[in-house]
């Protein structure tokens, strides 16, 4: 019994591709972090890219150089969150032309047309797929937080 056990367990690896170096038909994964948003010592990536698809991790108004929010309510912030995910994005060889996906989290649900402004002023009219909804409590007492996906 402990043989045929032995059998079907290096089947079950050799099939998955557990320890093999990637071929031809497998996916290169890669955990990036530029550094230009966000410190490179916190417990996620700023992106994953699978293949050439570039999924980037929720980005708040954060000011770079100070790592605190954008002044100015959900306009500074949302303003803030845009050009945060435009340097994720430009750091890794992608651009705003590229996100195909976005998913809108709000501290304020009422506060949906006032980003609306703000997003459409960087998209011009060929907008990402969107789901959006209401959250209680994002990050430092964030009004939006944004996460994309890009492709090529």
């Amino acid at each position: 019994m402990a043989g045929v056990f032995r059998v079907v367990l290096l089947l079950v690896v050799a099939a998955s591709g557990i320890g093999c170096a990637p071929g031809p038909n497998r996916v290169n994964i890669q955990f990036l972090d530029s550094g230009q948003v966000l410190p490179k010592d916190l417990p996620f990536s700023e992106a994953v890219r699978v293949g050439n698809t570039l999924y980037l991790s929720g980005q708040i108004g954060i000011v770079p150089e100070t790592g605190k929010l954008a002044p100015g309510g959900i306009d500074g912030e949302a303003r803030q969150v845009m050009e945060n995910i435009k340097a994720v994005l430009q750091a890794h060889g992608y651009a705003l032309e590229n996100v195909v996906r976005c998913t809108v989290m709000l501290a304020d649900i009422s506060e949906w047309a006032a980003f609306n402004e703000v997003y459409k002023s960087y998209f011009l009219g060929r907008y990402p797929a969107r789901s959006a909804f209401a959250a209680a409590g994002l990050a430092m007492g964030a009004r939006v937080e944004l996460e994309c996906i890009a492709a090529k």
